[in-house]
């Protein structure tokens, strides 16, 4: 039901006979009974205690519109901090005999949302189906790819080192630039052991989280941004260097959590974040100083590739850009922000310019690039 279906139905009920914009809490609810409207339960049900909350028992129907017509509305987060909305309790952190499934979402609420308001919609509105699977889904499959080729090669550190490594169909390589479908699946490639776990682990523990409150598609968009954006960076400022791992994608979670972060100090409430600030940003410097490291050091051999390092900064730079334009807006829809358009036209306009670099500058600019494998 639309807009204008939903104002002309309340009109042909009578509910608000003097326009004044606001229909009874028991008016409503026999609306949305006899025509079964459209609304999610949860939201139902929190609409209905706003409205018997309220002094006079009523529910402004804007709101209502506002709330069918949008899946990510921030207006009825907005009716329910100004409606002096009464949820359950005070505060997540009172809520007494939960489960252990239902104490993991509170933490993620917590972990991930500055806002009180934000906490409470997600904790009741939350539903285990379906699952967060996509970060799971990616950090097994480079699991499994992983221990596919360490048990071929017989080497399980380093692996890029291994003559036969870069033969690979994943691998981006300046050489195979023609197969477009490297600049993404190189996510599935990793340098060695160490590189995988540190993938592994902060995907899973930043990304799970972050994908069951901000949903599946917001999320794999912002990993798979950071992917292509790190393969084409090294495209375009490391000409001879090939990529491998997903540290793309995962700079660009941890960027954009860790600048929602910074932006609403104030407003989180998980335990100690200065401390798990200070260790997460240590952790990320690590590997970007363990990957320039592999860059410019000596090869062993003396023939192996030095994979680049500029992935892990173009992931950064698209966390904080992108991602955080995604992540502080939980219940609003993406296209009615203006922001979200400057950072996808600045998005799109780099692939552009990366794709004619590719296809153009390499001859132009007479690039030695090392012969593929």
């Amino acid at each position: 039901m639309d807009r204008s279906s939903l104002l002309q139905l309340i009109q042909e009920q009578q509910l608000d006979p003097e326009n004044t914009g606001f229909i009874g809490a028991d008016s409503f609810a026999g609306l949305v009974h006899s025509h079964e409207l459209p609304l999610d339960p949860a939201k139902l049900d929190m609409l209905v205690a706003l409205a018997q909350s309220n002094e006079q028992g009523q529910v402004c129907y804007q709101e209502l519109v506002d709330l069918i017509s949008s899946k990510r509305s921030s207006s009825f987060k907005r009716a329910i901090a100004n409606g002096q909305r009464a949820l359950p309790r005070d505060g997540l952190l009172d809520e007494p005999g939960l489960g252990v499934y239902k104490r993991f979402v509170r933490y993620v609420a917590y972990e991930i949302l500055p806002c009180e308001v934000d906490r409470r919609w997600y904790f009741y509105r939350h539903r285990s189906c379906p699952p967060p699977v996509f970060m799971a889904s990616v950090t097994l499959a480079q699991i499994i790819v992983f221990l596919c080729y360490g048990a071929r090669l017989n080497k399980w550190v380093l692996q890029t080192y291994h003559p036969e490594y870069m033969k690979s169909p994943l691998v981006y390589h300046p050489g195979h630039r023609a197969r477009a479908w490297r600049f993404l699946t190189y996510m599935f490639m990793h340098v060695g052991l160490e590189q995988l776990g540190f993938n592994a682990l902060l995907q899973l523990m930043i990304g799970v989280p972050l994908e069951m409150v901000h949903g599946l598609l917001r999320i794999s968009l912002l990993y798979l941004a950071g992917v292509l954006a790190g393969s084409l960076t090294v495209s375009i400022t490391d000409m001879r260097a090939p990529v491998v791992g997903g540290s793309g994608g995962v700079y660009a979670l941890c960027s954009a959590h860790l600048a929602n972060v910074v932006m609403n100090w104030a407003g989180m409430r998980c335990p100690y974040k200065l401390l798990r600030m200070v260790l997460a940003l240590v952790c990320m410097s690590s590997e970007v100083g363990r990957a320039v490291w592999l860059r410019f050091s000596p090869p062993l051999p003396a023939s192996g590739p030095q994979p680049s390092f500029m992935a892990h900064l173009a992931g950064a730079v698209v966390g904080v850009s992108m991602g955080l334009t995604i992540l502080r807006s939980y219940e609003e829809r993406l296209r009615d922000q203006c922001g979200w358009w400057v950072v996808l036209l600045a998005y799109g306009t780099f692939l552009l310019f990366a794709v004619f670099w590719n296809i153009f500058a390499y001859d132009l600019l007479g690039a030695h690039i090392p012969p593929p494998p």
